[in-house]
């Protein structure tokens, strides 16, 4: 074969490449660009509306005044010295470099690998286009070096304190996800091929997804993370038989019905987070944790908390340990007659439980026989990213807006458990809706994760300030009731559930509250995270978890010595409970001793914002 033949190959080949790029209808191209801007303008009003009629008041200032703030302490740290702001300006200039010379080395041989490759796992440049492309290759090598520059910067901020220096780092990834040249449609080889091939058709319907999600958020963005149409609780979500056999102002409680001969004489009550839904422990029968436990022989109990409006404003931790929590106690008691309970707190839920039984402790209440915490702080020393949201400023800015109506809206508090993982909740949904104009699978999960809840003002400064802004339960400063609590008085049984990739209550931070409790402490480590960590049923055969000594000393030496186990925490767990008191009793007749207020999952988990 001649050289000619292959220079004509090449030409083919490269003509077909550019080809893909180019608009084969100019004119339908048109018409969708100016319908896509008639959508956007939809989107616009939707937004601006409520802002008019003063229904909406923006949050904005707040928390871009802060992340400008932190970037003026980063860039005072690295300007003040010659020398290291020179060092950095030529790390940067050199990592351009080396991905110029890739390029124009990949012209003559485009075999050779990328100067800067993405991380394993990394699913925005996955197209085959982002390594053969020259134009794509550069922008994608071009971002991975400015944004590892940016991160290196805020990490090695040595002069900084620790929470100016985490705050700093928190901001630089959530630009340089915002960033990235995969959400947007002409530096993205997949969104512009597809964009072309549907002549903008795809941009005119995410404009329309758009304006939707503004209306629906009342004036925010309220991100679709699903197809929700197809979930109904109580259909077919959150779907275990049982009855309402209590209701207070914040609280129903939920009894569920038998599915074993005998089951164990203590009762169990789950306190699940009053931030989330509780039926993400019953988000389906296979992935059930309350059917799982009937299935054990536990009489289920479960605390569904009110999604607070203005009413609730004043409603802190006292009210929800006296009228959830304690409440809670009383209906078990007088649905079973059994004064001796077994408990489960999960995240915060399991925070607030915490602090109960410290209360409980000093007011002579022992009822709770032995506790479980899924996933819960009761030490803030190393609790994540979240407390890049925590301090004196922000807190006073929060209070202010909660002070207003009495409560926090739930899609605040989305958007910032959104952003902790924006690179797999935020930016993936943002480029499949609104520019690929793609409806959303559905997902049970998802589903959930969409239905928050508001926060009780007083509830929530509360928990703000004395847990993240002063740390004031693991060191023993916590006011309730008249009483200043001590972790110390909880001297009943703990299982302390933390998960490996938890990125809401880290396993380090769980690891190191143990050492506050009174008692006998069973730390356990999940693998995956805060949900997928918990979620794990045995009959799926996934991730695993540790076990190992008592949990003193480093959080590094006890994963050195830990005993990995392939598969569910969850029978682990059981044997631990039985091995506590395994006595057996005939199963209870969900409202044999009580009245019953209506069926499972009850009324207070349907309220939606």
């Amino acid at each position: 074969m001649s050289k000619s033949d292959d220079s004509g190959k090449a030409n083919a080949g490269a003509e077909s490449q550019v080809e893909q790029y180019l608009v084969k209808d100019p004119e339908r191209f048109a018409l969708n660009l100016a319908r896509m801007v008639e959508e956007a303008g939809k989107a616009a009003a939707a937004w601006a509306k409520p802002r008019e009629k003063g229904e909406v008041r923006d949050s904005v200032a707040e928390p871009v005044a802060d992340m400008v703030k932190t970037f003026s302490k980063l860039t005072e740290y690295w300007l003040a010295d010659p020398t290291r702001a020179l060092d950095a300006q030529t790390r940067l200039f050199s990592g351009y470099m080396n991905v110029w010379a890739n390029s124009i080395r990949r012209i003559a041989e485009p075999e050779i690998e990328d100067a800067e490759k993405a991380d394993r796992g990394d699913k925005r440049f996955q197209d085959p286009e982002w390594g053969r492309n020259a134009f794509f290759g550069f922008l994608k090598q071009a971002y991975l070096v400015t944004s590892r520059w940016a991160a290196d910067l805020a990490e090695h901020a040595d002069g900084l304190d620790e929470h100016t220096r985490h705050k700093a780092s928190f901001y630089v990834k959530q630009i340089s996800q915002a960033l990235s040249p995969s959400n947007f449609v002409l530096t993205n080889p997949e969104l512009f091929r597809e964009t072309v091939a549907n002549s903008g058709e795809n941009l005119v319907r995410g404009m329309h997804m758009l304006a939707e999600d503004i209306a629906a958020g009342k004036g925010d963005l309220k991100l679709r993370q699903a197809d929700y149409s197809k979930f109904e609780i109580g259909r077919n979500i959150a779907v275990s038989p049982g009855k309402v056999v209590g209701r207070s102002d914040v609280a129903e409680i939920i009894q569920y019905e038998p599915t074993t001969e005998t089951v164990l004489k203590r009762p169990l009550l789950i306190c699940p987070p009053w931030i989330n839904k509780f039926y993400i422990l019953d988000l389906n029968p296979e992935k059930s944790f309350i059917r799982w436990a009937i299935e054990q022989g536990h009489t289920v109990f479960v605390i569904s908390w009110i999604n607070p409006d203005e009413r609730h404003g004043a409603k802190g931790w006292e009210a929800y340990i006296r009228e959830g929590i304690e409440y809670g106690l009383d209906t078990v008691e007088r649905a079973t007659g059994e004064r001796e309970v077994n408990a489960i707190g999960y995240c915060v839920g399991g925070t607030l439980l915490a602090g109960a039984l410290a209360l409980m402790a000093r007011e002579g209440d022992d009822r709770i026989k032995s506790v479980t915490f899924f996933t819960t702080q009761v030490d803030f020393t190393h609790a994540g990213d979240l407390k890049v949201f925590v301090d004196e400023d922000q807190v006073a800015a929060l209070e202010r807006a909660m002070n207003e109506r009495g409560y926090l809206e739930g899609t605040k508090m989305a958007t910032a458990f959104n952003m902790l993982r924006s690179g797999d909740l935020i930016w993936p949904y943002v480029v499949n809706n609104y520019l690929r104009g793609k409806e959303p699978m559905p997902f049970d999960l998802l589903y959930w994760n969409a239905d928050s809840t508001r926060m009780a003002a007083a509830n929530h400064s509360f928990y703000l300030r004395n847990c993240y802004l002063e740390n004031n339960l693991s060191e023993g400063r916590m006011q309730l009731a008249g009483h200043t609590v001590s972790l110390g008085d909880i001297a009943i049984p703990v299982y302390n559930l933390s998960a490996r990739e938890d990125h809401i209550a880290p396993a380090r931070s769980v690891f190191l509250g143990c050492r506050y409790f009174g008692g006998d402490v069973e730390f356990v480590m999940a693998g995956s995270g805060h949900i997928a960590g918990v979620v794990n049923p045995p009959s799926l055969k996934k991730y695993q978890y540790w076990t190992g000594g008592k949990p003193v000393g480093a959080f590094e030496d006890w994963i050195a010595k830990a005993t990995e186990n392939p598969g569910s925490w969850w029978p682990h767990w059981q044997a631990w409970i039985e091995a506590r008191d395994n006595r057996r009793v005939k199963p209870r007749k969900v409202g044999a001793r009580t009245k019953t207020l209506g069926d499972a999952p009850g009324t207070y988990v349907k309220v939606r914002i």
